[in-house]
């Protein structure tokens, strides 16, 4: 097994470090003080300084490496792995800077695989520009969307149309302004088969019926940086049936391939996040003295900084197999290592950013440090893109099936 970077890989990996150095983390207090300045403070992406970001992540070859095909960097999962996990370092601006955020990441995906040439011309295009912003709009209120069958937003057919009715909530990227586009998950066909009813449709911002109600708060952020979560409603909102993605009854089909890359990417910029969470305690343990030395030389600090790297260590490279997997079979037969990493990387990065944020002390509830938000941010990915408990479900169910079936043969 092979665990060296290729040339491709160690050419970016440097230029990403190097960018992170000079560009990203000096812009981090830029990007705050100019977030308070805006008009509208949800417009995130119309701060000056990301825009000098992306012009700089272009010139270095760095824009919409998450996409493998010709429409973006041509990277595999595995070359991706690393750059993604660097951007994870500063998750509230260098995924954005290089236009690698979700939801805009999962939504290219989705009609590089899937859109008609007519939906990429007006939607594709723009979002791998970076000129827009987009939403993907499934998680209602009213259901437990950990089943994503339970939706109930309506979207049934009138003649040249589709009409959508329905509410949805914790949309990420909605409240930003400049989400022109919103990739609706509803029901074309109640009565169809559990895992045919669904379909996914493109619904503009500006159509008439669609009402964004309020930002949702995440452990007390609003989460500004990243356009928010929003609650919306669809009240016979209509669009052409030309928006519909792919045909009647494939939008569970869609979200599936959909939520593959986007839980592997999620989890490769945790760990970059816990990187820098090991970082920040390492300094914090030198500089700070306590009881007449300084704190890295308390057992229980050393302690939290050794169990930090291992388990770290051990995350990356359950992440790095499962990116590997998708590369050489398929993201089907990566299907458990995606399910193991979806459950290991938020309660692991989540407890590394708990010890971090203890060795601070109370600095490391402030805003003065960036752990604060982090753990908040990383809390989320224990409910994003299913909770921990329905994949602990699935990926039992599918061990104790591969234990039958080997007792099965024996007998």
């Amino acid at each position: 097994m092979e665990f060296g970077y290729d040339a491709r890989t160690e050419e970016l990996r440097a230029s990403m470090l190097e960018f992170m150095d000079s560009h990203v983390h000096p812009a981090e207090p830029v990007f705050e003080e100019q977030l308070g300045q805006l008009e509208d403070p949800w417009a995130w992406d119309s701060a000056p300084i990301l825009g000098e970001l992306r012009a700089e992540a272009r010139r270095r070859g760095l824009w919409n490496l998450f996409l493998p095909g010709e429409e973006g960097g041509g990277l595999t999962n595995l070359q991706y792995a690393p750059i993604a996990e660097i951007s994870g370092r500063s998750p509230h601006l260098a995924p954005a800077a290089l236009n690698c955020a979700a939801p805009d990441t999962g939504n290219m995906e989705v009609l590089t695989q899937f859109g008609t040439p007519e939906q990429k011309k007006e939607w594709l295009e723009p979002l791998l520009a970076g000129e827009i912003r987009s939403s993907f709009a499934m998680t209602e209120p009213a259901v437990a969307s950990s089943d994503a069958t339970n939706i109930e937003t309506r979207i049934e057919r009138d003649g040249d149309e589709y009409v959508l009715n329905g509410r949805k909530w914790w949309i990420t990227g909605a409240m930003n302004p400049n989400a022109k586009i919103f990739i609706v998950m509803g029901k074309t066909d109640p009565t169809a088969d559990r895992h045919r009813q669904q379909s996914q449709i493109l619904v503009p911002r500006d159509t008439p019926g669609f009402e964004i109600h309020r930002g949702m708060h995440v452990l007390g952020y609003d989460d500004h940086e990243h356009g928010g979560h929003a609650e919306l409603s669809f009240t016979d909102v209509r669009v052409p049936i030309t928006n519909l993605i792919g045909g009647e009854g494939d939008g569970f089909g869609i979200a599936q391939a959909r939520l593959g890359p986007g839980r592997i990417h999620h989890c490769m910029r945790s760990i970059g996040t816990a990187e820098r969470a090991i970082e920040l305690m390492c300094d914090r343990a030198e500089q700070r003295v306590a009881f007449g030395k300084p704190l890295s030389e308390q057992g229980v600090i050393r302690d939290w900084i050794a169990e930090s790297r291992v388990r770290l260590e051990q995350l990356r490279l359950l992440t790095l197999k499962a990116a590997w997997l998708m590369d050489t079979a398929g993201n089907k037969a990566a299907h458990t290592e995606i399910q193991a990493i979806k459950i290991a990387t938020p309660a692991t990065v989540e407890w590394i950013l708990d010890k971090a944020i203890q060795t601070h002390g109370a600095g490391g509830l402030s805003q003065d440090f960036p752990l604060a938000s982090m753990i908040a941010g990383i809390r989320t990915l224990r409910f994003a893109d299913g909770p921990d408990e329905v994949h602990k479900n699935a990926l039992a169910r599918a061990e104790l099936r591969r234990r039958a079936a080997a007792r099965e043969r024996r007998s």
